[in-house]
Order: C-alpha cells, then structure tokens, then sequence
C-alpha cells in the first residue's frame, strides 16, 4: 500500500491538513476574505463588540439579514461600561462579493471586491474592534500571513543548514565529524527563548516590520537546525556503508555529489516529518515575542501582537473577543500540523506504528 494511500486512511492526518489548506488558503486571500483593510479605524468604533445581525426591522417586518450603524457611547456611571449606541434608522443588508476598499491581486491586478460585508454606512464587525478601532476579524484574516508564513521561511533556512552539516559529519567522520558536532553540542546548550528575547530586544526600534520577521526568523532557525544535523549525521553513517554509496564511491563520484544526491535523499521520510513537527515551534516563538512586545510591532497584525492586548486583564474580562480569537487558531495551527506530522510519521515509515 502506497504512503498516501495510507495517509487517507487517518481521519486525524486527513483533519489537520484539511485545517492547514484552509489556513493558508485564507491567508493567501486575505485582501479578499478580509471586509475591511487591517488598518482602517472606524469613527466612534473602538472596542465594539460583535456586530449583532438583524433579520428584521425595528417594526417587525422581514428584510434579510442586516447590520445597523454602531458607535461607542458615554460611559455607564453605575456599570463604569461604555454603551453601544445604535442608529436604528439605516439598515444595512449584508451581502456577499461587495464592493469595497480597493487592493490588488499578488500585487498586480486591481480588485475591489471582498467576499462578504455590508452595503451601507454600518461596518459588520465579526469578532468587534480592538482599541484602535480597527476591525478584529480583517486583523486576524492579515495576521494569518505572517503567523503561518514564518515556520515555512523558518525550516527553508534550517533545514538545508541542518542536513548538509549533518550529512558532511556523518559522511566524513574523523576531525570534521568532531568539529561539527561540538558546534551542534554548544548550539543545543543554549536556551532557545532566552535568546530570542535577548535578541529581539536589540534590535533598532525603526526597523520595518518586514525586517523584524526576517531578523525572528534567522534567529530561530540558527538556533533550530542543530538538532537536525544531530539526527541526520547519526543516519548518515549507516547510509555511508550501503552498497549504492560504496558505488559511487568507485566510480570516482565527487564526495559533496555523493552527499546531497545518494544520501541526503535516503533522510527524506524524517526530514518531511520533521518538518511538520518543526514549523509549530517557529509559529509559538514569533507569538511569544509579539506577544511581550518584541516581535512584529503594532499597526502591522500577526496572532502574536493580537495577544497582547491579553496582559490587560480588564480587557480580558470585558473584550474576550480581542482575546480567544487568536489564541484558538495558534492552538488550532500547532495541533493540526502534529495531526499531520504524526499521520506522516505513520504513512511513511508503517513500522513506528505501535501495535
């Protein structure tokens, strides 16, 4: 039975990566499934709450589902809540493919069309607004590119270093092999989010976010990758051995050739594994360092920085919205990729399956 055919037969695997397709799906067409731009405010729009949709009017009659204009009112003197004050006399259906804030398709091709939201003055707010008055939703939608992006930047850098260090040490073994896993051994000792924190803390506060994520992201992957070439150099010397690369060997085949060609290829099964175990790692630490404020900066999104509204414990009781949103897709994101990487583990290599 072949892997994948194997692989559909896991409920579990075939859940996470139906998960992880429409994650990333949604995060490619953010400017399209997100209503609203992930920096626009809305006037008297600061920590609403969901947007309540309405199927009919104030007098009882059906109009379809609509939204109504909604602002932040004056403060309750007795609750010290702020009201929600609603316009009851403009209606605003809701509609699918509307009109909207202009964009353009990878860059390239105008567009202006979303893929649902409200035709009229009132905005449809699923998951409300944050203090900036932005919408949460279209926040987390944008977040999604730069949460989900970083573990596959993460293990393309990693992983490469990781297997052609391990591949040289276990094809060569003597004083390369001894040189190379020292450096692992020091790279392994260090604590992985002391470093991060350290790290990130110096960096130029005037940097652009865009080299902030690439600054987290060679941080991380500098620190990830030795424990793969640890795994790899401990493969490669019962690859060596093998009839084929004895082959190679005769026929005068170059020794880097023979690496990267003969038996880097036998690790595939682990490293692809690997990987799907790798990248929830790279997605937790850029949202641990968003989250205390040392990752990606406010106004551009990540699930990280969406968090860190949490260390305010009134808006933790008062806004939950602000709160559970991005939690549960970080939660979601790191058990669908195990889901997948354990069905991997099991369609790839059937003997680690425990009996």
């Amino acid at each position: 039975m072949k892997w994948w055919q194997r692989l559909r037969k896991n409920p579990l695997a075939q859940l996470g990566a139906g998960l992880l397709i429409f994650f990333y799906v949604v995060a490619i067409a953010a400017d399209f499934v997100a209503p609203y731009s992930p920096y626009t405010t809305q006037m008297d729009g600061s920590l609403l709450p969901p947007t309540e949709i309405y199927w009919v009017n104030p007098e009882g009659e059906w109009i379809g589902p609509h939204v109504y204009p909604t602002t932040q009112g004056p403060v309750d003197i007795d609750t010290g809540e702020r009201q929600v004050m609603v316009d009851w006399d403009n209606p605003s259906p809701l509609r699918l493919f509307v009109k909207g804030e202009p964009y353009k398709i990878f860059g390239l091709i105008p567009f202006d069309r979303h893929l649902f939201g409200a035709v009229g003055p009132a905005h449809i707010n699923v998951l409300g607004t944050d203090e900036q008055a932005r919408d949460q939703f279209s926040r987390l939608v944008f977040g999604s590119r730069i949460s989900l992006s970083i573990g596959l930047v993460g293990i393309s850098i990693s992983f490469p270093i990781g297997m052609i260090v391990g591949g040289i040490s276990g094809y060569f073994g003597g004083w390369v092999d001894t040189i190379a896993m020292r450096l692992v051994e020091v790279l392994m000792t260090i604590p992985g989010l002391y470093l991060l924190v350290a790290l990130a803390a110096v960096l130029p506060v005037q940097i652009t976010s865009t080299q902030r994520f690439l600054l987290i992201t060679i941080i991380i992957s500098f620190i990830t990758w030795s424990g793969l070439a640890r795994v790899i150099r401990g493969q490669v010397l019962s690859i060596k051995e093998r009839e084929f690369v004895q082959a190679a060997r005769v026929m005068g085949a170059n020794s880097f050739y023979t690496i990267v060609r003969h038996v880097l290829p036998q690790t595939a099964t682990y490293v692809i594994i690997s990987a799907t175990l790798t990248i929830p790692s790279f997605i937790i630490s850029e949202s641990v360092l968003s989250l205390i404020g040392l990752g990606i900066q406010q106004p551009d999104p990540s699930w990280g920085n969406l968090l860190s509204s949490a260390t305010n414990a009134s808006i933790l009781v008062l806004q939950p919205w602000l709160i559970w949103p991005p939690a549960l897709l970080i939660i979601l994101t790191v058990l669908a990729f195990n889901l997948l990487g354990d069905g991997l583990r099991d369609a790839l290599d059937p003997r680690s399956v425990q009996r």
